[in-house]
């Protein structure tokens, strides 16, 4: 999306995008409920919880995200296996939790201390001053804690799971369809510029419309963009168990039920 917008592909395609950005998760479903924005890129649990509290929402296609657990500089665990004990930053019933726990899942006779900490930033700031033992990061802060001595110990790409998504309300999808068809086609072109463009003649348009901070430049890891498609049914089930095994739901959406497939190149 920062690359569709600097590149001027919204404009090409007659569309006035604003990008917002978010340091939580609370603070994106807010102003999503609220209708400040129309989408949110968003993840599987969320639309779920979203789907629960009445708002009447709609996955138009999965992204392309990555989320990794990383152990502290001053940590002796370098490897998932050898991790026994300790804190791990996370922020509660999130994705990212939900991925901590599936991350955690095959480590044998492990006693880890979930610490809640929902602002990514300040994940960060702990991991790197050794207040906690481990923490689950997306990207770019996830290279950012690397970069600082971090030691990465696996990641959802690794793990086959994907639980990103696109979230638009069934309002916006009525009211500006056509419009989000057409930011469809700008983040089509972005995926094929960055699958042929190396990474340094565009990161410094990250650090600098993103906010991703300089210390990147050497680090940041980013996905094999894809250009927009649906999510596989199995990443949805597998949230939905672990959130109904969490007693955080009741429902048994199937994902047919929360998608809307229409805005996808056929």
């Amino acid at each position: 999306f920062i690359i569709a917008a600097h590149n001027g592909y919204f404009e090409e395609e007659g569309l006035n995008v604003k990008l917002e950005h978010f340091n939580s998760a609370v603070d994106r479903d807010a102003a999503f409920q609220t209708g400040n924005v129309d989408g949110v890129v968003s993840d599987i649990l969320a639309a779920i919880f979203l789907k629960d509290s009445g708002l009447d929402v709609k996955i138009t296609s999965k992204t392309d995200g990555l989320y990794h657990l990383i152990a502290a500089p001053n940590s002796d665990v370098s490897q998932l296996a050898e991790i026994k004990g300790g804190t791990i930053g996370i922020s509660q019933n999130t994705i990212i939790e939900y991925l901590t726990d599936k991350m955690l899942e095959n480590v044998s006779e492990h006693s880890t201390e979930k610490v809640f900490i929902p602002k990514i930033p300040t994940r960060l700031e702990m991991l790197r001053n050794n207040k906690i033992n481990m923490a689950t990061l997306p990207e770019p802060l996830a290279s950012v804690a690397v970069h600082e001595g971090g030691k990465p110990l696996t990641n959802s790409e690794q793990l086959g799971l994907n639980p990103g998504i696109m979230l638009f309300t069934q309002d916006a999808i009525e009211k500006k369809g056509k419009e989000i068809k057409a930011c469809y086609r700008a983040y089509n072109r972005a995926v094929e510029y960055l699958k042929k463009e190396p990474l340094e003649n565009y990161i410094d348009v990250l650090i600098e419309e993103a906010g991703f901070p300089e210390t990147i430049k050497d680090t940041l890891t980013l996905p094999d963009y894809q250009k927009a498609s649906m999510p596989d049914e199995q990443d949805f089930k597998g949230v939905l168990d672990w959130m109904r095994s969490k007693e955080l739901t009741d429902s048994d959406y199937s994902l047919e039920e929360l998608a809307d497939d229409s805005f996808i190149e056929k």
